[in-house]
């Protein structure tokens, strides 16, 4: 299923982009047909998608298409990580969330810490760069994702829970494995990783 969802990716990046930069009608009108295909294979694979979402995916980017960017900050105290609680879920996540416009992927990281756990935090090192779909995360959404984890330290102490969070603490490895984990934010291996950066003095950065 991965490699089927893989390719409606690529038809709807394919037609896109086509209509793009096409300026001969003909073609335009192709990959419109394209892209109606796309839609039409992508409903009958996911049977949850809503014409909503079907729509952000397919109108509301134009140009070339590019994957998204979802950034995770992950925070240590006493080696210990700070995880925050969704509320829409019950899950458990390193703090973060999508990319902004006008914003560095360490800005984002800065700014979802402070949303997401109250406090303001000063990005380190560059954990790892992972494409969504190569690492079979969950997706709950049709777009490409590129997932930035930088390792973060807190620059202040009082954490509290923001509008999207119930709850705000800081777990040991053992501990964080442990928990209802948002799977679609954050793997296992994310974790491990995290740690294993925290604790190195010179940290090469992941990527696929």
């Amino acid at each position: 299923m991965d490699d089927i969802e893989q390719l409606i990716e690529q038809l709807q990046a394919i037609a896109q982009t086509g209509k793009h930069y096409s300026k001969d009608v003909f073609d335009r009108e192709r990959y419109d047909q394209l892209e109606v295909v796309a839609k039409k294979l992508t409903t009958k694979l996911a049977n949850n998608v809503t014409p909503e979402q079907l729509h952000i995916f397919f109108d509301a980017d134009t140009g070339y298409v590019t994957p998204k960017i979802d950034v995770r900050a992950a925070t240590f105290k006493d080696d210990k990580i700070l995880l925050v609680k969704e509320k829409s879920s019950g899950e458990w996540s390193i703090p973060g969330g999508w990319g902004d416009i006008g914003y560095s992927a360490a800005d984002i990281a800065v700014k979802e810490t402070f949303e997401e756990a109250g406090i303001r935090v000063t990005p380190l090192k560059m954990i790892s760069i992972k494409d969504m779909q190569k690492n079979h995360y969950p997706k709950k959404n049709l777009n490409y994702v590129y997932k930035l984890f930088f390792e973060c330290t807190p620059e202040e102490n009082d954490i509290h829970s923001g509008v999207e969070t119930s709850d705000v603490k800081y777990f040991s490895l053992d501990e964080a494995l442990k928990l209802n984990l948002s799977l679609a934010r954050n793997m296992p291996d994310d974790f491990t990783r995290a740690f294993n950066c925290h604790h190195s003095k010179q940290w090469t950065t992941y990527f696929d």
